[in-house]
């Protein structure tokens, strides 16, 4: 009788070790096999079964903001996927987008079909609060490069000007006519005053370049006056003294008559 026990408790314990052997390696099945895309996503690896029936497209209605859109997607699609689709849509970049389904954000190499998202599901997409930091950040730098700009271009037209002037000066000069030395004097005044200008302007990256040039343009001028205030210096007056012509009064050829 004892024996039968014995006997019977190995069966037992051998049917249940088969059945533990078999749990693991169902569980060893189960285990999710990843793999990387070409274009550097890891996804979750499906098997490949030719006798998965093809399936149409799903229409996800995405909410961003008061803008709802709808995209159709194939629905082995992944989320990182979806988020390309949406790019051509709203403008923002994949890193720049994250996506929520009941509740959960999802991450790129997620697939749609297994994180349950059907015909008509609903996404909602919001921007990344980082992202949109840095876009804000960005558009205030660029809002500061072109205020530069324009302040830059203003000094220019300003210099354009004097600059017509210095050369009118410069004409005349070497046609050796004297011109008036406070008109050099002013129009290097008012080059410092621009040089001044661009000084004040804060500004980096290319626009750099514009100042530097315009900087330029300005010494350039001012060294042109300094020459022709010298060359203007060395040039004799021209005095014009008028001579004026006498004529000695006729004489008097009038006999007058007398009365007593």
């Amino acid at each position: 009788m004892m024996k039968r026990t014995l006997k019977f408790n190995g069966r037992k314990a051998e049917s249940a070790d088969r059945t533990t052997s078999t749990a693991t390696a169902a569980v060893k099945e189960e285990v999710i096999e990843w793999e990387m895309r070409p274009g550097g996503m890891l996804v979750q690896r499906r098997s490949d079964n030719s006798d998965v029936p093809i399936t149409l497209n799903l229409r996800i209605r995405v909410a961003y903001g008061a803008a709802r859109y709808e995209i159709s997607v194939n629905p082995h699609a992944t989320f990182g996927e979806l988020k390309k689709l949406l790019t051509e849509e709203t403008g923002l970049q994949p890193g720049e987008q994250r996506l929520i389904i009941r509740g959960k954000e999802r991450e790129n190499g997620e697939y749609l079909d297994m994180c349950g998202v059907k015909d008509r599901s609903k996404v909602i997409l919001i921007e990344d609060p980082e992202s949109k930091e840095k876009r804000f950040m960005q558009m205030r730098k660029n809002a500061k490069i072109q205020a530069a700009y324009r302040l830059i271009n203003d000094v220019s037209t300003e210099i354009d000007k004097l600059a017509e002037q210095i050369s009118a000066i410069e004409k005349t000069i070497e046609n050796g006519k004297k011109v008036a030395e406070l008109h050099i004097t002013t129009l290097i005044e008012m080059l410092m005053r621009q040089a001044v200008k661009l000084d004040n302007i804060s500004i980096e990256g290319d626009a750099c370049a514009q100042k530097n040039l315009q900087g330029q343009r300005v010494q350039k001028c001012v060294e042109t006056l300094d020459v022709l205030k010298i060359a203007n210096a060395k040039i004799n007056p021209v005095i014009v003294t008028t001579k004026w012509e006498t004529f000695d009064p006729p004489p008097a050829t009038t006999n007058w008559e007398l009365f007593d």
